[in-house]
């Protein structure tokens, strides 16, 4: 992308727009899919920081999200790609049950509306 701009400029859209228009659709997809893992990630807690970010109503709402990312697009994007997204919200959602203090029913758990149960 362009470079930064100063405070008293404006940012060059045309150039942003075009750098967006080279980046192909599965490239965009598994980019957005690690950021909602990577953000996951820190709301159950598992960083160095640990608890100091944790909060499970916002892993709930980026795991669900993730797995309804994951589900639309697995037709759109190889299994190369796919695989490793796929044990990554299986992996996020197998933490999720074990950082609650009350666990989801199985089948209830987040994302499991599209991947199916999660067996801890």
């Amino acid at each position: 992308m362009s470079d930064a701009t100063s405070p008293n400029e404006s940012p060059d859209f045309d150039a942003m727009t075009r750098d967006i228009a080279e980046v192909p659709a599965v490239e965009v997809i598994v980019t957005v899919a690690v950021n909602l893992m990577s953000a996951a990630a820190v709301k159950l807690g598992l960083t160095e920081d640990g608890d100091e970010h944790k909060d499970l109503d916002e892993a709930r709402k980026l795991v669900h999200a993730l797995a309804g990312l994951l589900d639309a697009s697995a037709t759109e994007i190889s299994s190369f790609h796919a695989a490793p997204l796929r044990d990554g919200l299986k992996s996020l959602q197998l933490a999720f049950r074990e950082a609650s203090a009350v666990p989801d029913e199985v089948g209830q758990g987040p994302g499991e509306k599209y991947t199916g149960p999660v067996y801890g």
